[in-house]
């Protein structure tokens, strides 16, 4: 008679596993990926190929190397592969993407014990480290998408466009930014299709609202109230802050990371509130016109503690914080 053990209450039953997450994942972030190569072409298509087969090779590797059981199978690093060439100008040299990949992959997550197990979220962390090791590849090489024309990105537009004759709405108009007609990052162009991708991963539940009504909630709400460029209207305003840099990719796709975000919702919506107020505070008194990436890296920090004070209180008991998650880059 074979035996079987079986844990104390509750139980929890799901028919998804790690690769089916991430395959849902991977699923959401294709609108984002095809607009990339129909806006900057072949160049977008080359590094992401490149940036998602360096995530994987490395981890393969890694694995073999150490001797440990091999992980590429869950999808992880495709994942993580995905975001971190999404993160990338499409002026980016091609040897860039292998060097986050080697950051990301083996310096922020294997490093730590693997996936689930990272404190902060692998794309982000490798996205940062190339921006500060690499910023004249990472930084002031837009280029609009089609005529391939260099151009500052709106958000750098309004940060350093007080005094000029002519307003952002003579550049950029807020459809432009919702649509993906503008310069900037690979995956950071299309609001749209971002969004698009984001409803997807509610609708099959691989993520809930919390962290991104919170995130951009917050982001609307403060650049409404207290605008910083007087020749458009507040919500002109808002709507060029929303819709322009990587808010959107950072509020569906790597702020709701499984590992490094909080598991309760009122965790999650404080973690939200924290990264809209960190982005908008970085986008208006840092030294540069982005701040989603610092923000999310920021409050990955304050995850565990998050838990450990929302946490319900067991009944006659003391709160207890079980972290074993997964990771979706």
């Amino acid at each position: 008679m074979s035996e079987f053990v079986v844990s104390s209450s509750p139980h929890a039953k799901d028919h998804r596993n790690v690769s089916s997450v991430m395959a849902y994942v991977l699923i959401a972030l294709l609108p984002a990926a095809v607009g990339s190569v129909i806006y900057f072409k072949w160049r977008a298509l080359l590094l992401i190929l490149i940036s998602v087969f360096s995530c994987v090779a490395i981890e393969f590797l890694y694995n073999l190397l150490t001797k440990q059981t091999q992980t590429v199978h869950d999808c992880s690093a495709m994942v993580t592969g995905m975001l971190l060439a999404f993160n990338l100008p499409p002026t980016a040299p091609l040897w860039l993407p292998p060097i986050g990949a080697l950051f990301a992959i083996v310096v922020v997550k294997m490093l730590f014990g693997g996936l689930g197990k990272n404190i902060f979220n692998p794309a982000i962390a490798g996205r940062i480290f190339l921006f500060l090791s690499f910023s004249t590849y990472m930084s002031g090489n837009w280029v609009t998408p089609f005529d391939g024309v260099s151009s500052a990105t709106p958000l750098a537009y309004l940060k350093n466009a007080s005094g000029e004759l002519v307003t952002i709405t003579d550049k950029f108009s807020v459809s432009d930014c919702f649509l993906g007609n503008i310069g900037g990052c690979l995956g950071e162009t299309s609001a749209v299709l971002l969004l698009v991708g984001g409803i997807f991963l509610l609708y099959k539940k691989i993520i809930t609202w919390h962290i991104p009504v919170s995130f951009i909630g917050t982001v609307a709400l403060i650049t409404f109230v207290l605008p910083r460029y007087n020749d458009i209207s507040a919500w002109q305003f808002m709507l060029y802050h929303i819709s322009s840099g990587g808010l959107f990719l950072g509020a569906f796709f790597m702020a709701t990371d499984y590992s490094t975000s909080p598991i309760t919702p009122i965790g999650r919506i404080i973690y939200g509130i924290g990264c809209g107020l960190l982005t908008v505070f970085i986008r208006y008194f840092g030294g540069y016109p982005e701040g989603v990436s610092f923000a999310i890296l920021l409050m990955n920090c304050f995850a565990s503690y998050l838990d450990t004070k929302t946490i319900p209180k067991n009944f006659g008991g003391e709160r207890r914080v079980f972290r074993n998650k997964k990771s979706i880059s």
